[in-house]
């Protein structure tokens, strides 16, 4: 008798928000290949439709819905959109982000901060909330949010970035403890620096040569790499694992 991974992800509905490009992307597309059905839910209209398409190309299922995730309306019609389309929610990647600024504290503006803590940290209280909704109802489910090393740390210029990856870290590690009886798991996914176009677009160095100097593994990491972290913490493989920020970071928190 051939045994099924516990890796595999056939009958598994999944939501990904930033899923049109980069680690979102990525994950939504491993997913897949495992054969979980995926929301892809971005702002970026073109890009989550490329995801669907890619997607659906290679043989999977998936479906986008446009979602600000600072918007409440908006992250509840994703919720049911989810199940409507596919039938139920098992797994969430609360992925949705925007970069630091890059300003010394004292220059920061309020609307700055305050946009920062509305994306990064807000974002994903609102996700968690809805998704946290249904799993209830269907008996348990497994959640994933995007921290930082950022998140674990402090660096200059990060402010607002580094007090709402904190935060994230700290909602994760709440709620792992508030709905592991429900048997929903939630863990933070803490990535260091990777190929993604928003850090690409942000940067101001080469980041070759930054992760050479930086990262004990002397490179920057790629997409797939962060995308396979956390499909294994959504799914059954990761079933005793919750309430974690997992450093997928090329050993920089480390040093």
């Amino acid at each position: 008798m051939t045994e099924v991974p516990r890796t595999d992800m056939r009958g598994k509905v999944i939501v990904c928000t930033g899923a049109a490009s980069g680690i979102g992307r990525s994950t939504a597309e491993i997913a897949a290949q495992r054969g979980a059905a995926v929301v892809v839910a971005d702002l970026n209209e073109a890009g989550g439709k490329e995801t669907v398409n890619g997607i659906e190309a290679a043989g999977g299922a998936a479906s986008f819905i446009r979602t600000d995730v600072t918007q409440e309306e908006d992250v509840r019609r994703m919720v049911e959109h989810t199940v409507e389309t596919f039938g139920g929610l098992h797994g969430a990647f609360n992925n949705a982000g925007l970069p630091p600024t890059s300003k010394p504290l004292h220059k920061l503006e309020l609307a700055e901060w305050q946009r920062s803590i509305e994306i990064n940290l807000t974002g994903v209280f609102l996700c968690m909330k809805y998704e946290i909704e249904v799993m209830l109802e269907g008996g348990g489910g497994s959640i994933v949010n995007t921290s930082s090393a950022a998140g674990l740390r402090g660096n200059i210029g990060f402010t607002e970035y580094i007090a709402a990856k904190h935060g994230v870290i700290g909602i994760t590690r709440a709620a792992a403890v508030e709905y592991g009886p429900e048997k929903i798991r939630v863990n933070t996914l803490v990535p260091g620096a990777v190929r993604t176009p928003m850090l690409q677009a942000g940067a101001d160095l080469d980041l070759n040569v930054f992760s050479r100097e930086k990262y004990p593994l002397a490179r920057i990491g790629e997409p797939s790499e962060l995308g396979e972290a956390v499909a294994w913490l959504l799914s059954d493989a990761a079933s005793y694992v919750t309430g974690v920020y997992l450093p997928v970071d090329g050993g920089t928190t480390a040093t």
